[in-house]
C-alpha cells in the first residue's frame, strides 16, 4: 500500500525531512536505520516517490513517534471538519480512495473514514489483523466482510463492529461503488 502524491503527502515528506535535520542525521544515518535506501529517502524528502505505509512506520520509528505524528497539524485541536478540508488519501494502485472525516485534537483515539470501494473490489492479500476496534456502516451498496471466516453480507443501513484482533476482510460485489463510514480504533492518520 503506497501513498499517491497530493498536498497532504507533502506535508508529510517535508516532516520527515525535518525531523531528520533536528536529529542531524544524514541520509545515510536514517538509511541505516529504517533499512531504506539512501535514494529512496533523498526521493521521499523532495516528494518525488510514492511512500508505501511500511516504509513510514520504518522511518517513525526510527525518529521514536508514532505513524500519527506525520498527519497532525499543527494547530491546537480542529473539531469540525468541512467539506473543503476533508483530505483524500488513496493508496497507490489501489481502487479504494479514504476520506479523513476526524477532527483533530490531542489525545484522539478513534478514527472515522469514508471509504469507497470501486466495484468488484475484493481483498485480495491474505486476511488483516492488528489492535484496535473497527465499526463499518454502509451509506451506500453492499459490502461482503469476512471475520474469523465467518462471511456478513451488508446492504446500505446496516452495520458490523468487530474487534480489530480478529482476522478480517471486505469486498464490493457490485458493479458500482460502495461508500462505508468507518470508525476505527487506534488512530492511523
Amino acid at each position: 500500500m503506497h501513498f499517491e502524491r497530493n498536498i497532504y503527502m507533502d506535508e508529510v515528506c517535508t516532516k520527515i525531512k525535518d525531523l531528520r535535520v533536528k536529529h542531524g542525521l544524514t541520509l545515510k544515518d536514517l538509511s541505516e536505520k529504517t533499512g531504506l535506501s539512501v535514494s529512496f529517502l533523498s526521493q521521499i524528502e523532495r516528494g518525488a516517490s510514492s511512500l508505501a505505509i511500511t516504509s513510514l512506520k520504518k522511518i517513525a520509528d526510527a525518529f521514536g513517534v508514532n505513524m500519527t505524528f506525520f498527519f497532525e497539524n499543527q494547530h491546537p485541536h480542529n473539531y469540525a471538519v468541512k467539506t473543503e478540508e476533508q483530505k483524500v488519501l488513496k493508496m497507490e494502485s489501489s481502487p479504494i480512495q479514504y476520506v479523513r472525516l476526524s477532527g483533530e485534537f490531542a489525545g484522539r483515539q478513534q478514527e472515522a473514514i469514508k471509504v469507497i470501494l470501486s466495484p468488484h473490489y475484493k481483498d485480495n492479500t491474505e486476511m488483516f489483523n492488528h489492535s484496535g476496534e473497527e465499526f463499518h456502516y454502509v451509506i451506500e451498496g453492499t459490502l461482503i466482510f469476512k471475520v474469523n471466516e465467518e462471511e456478513y453480507l451488508l446492504h446500505e443501513g446496516e452495520s458490523i463492529h468487530f474487534p480489530s484482533e480478529k482476522p478480517h476482510q471486505w469486498e464490493n460485489p457490485l458493479d458500482r461503488e460502495t461508500v462505508v463510514l468507518s470508525v476505527l480504533t487506534p488512530v492511523i492518520f
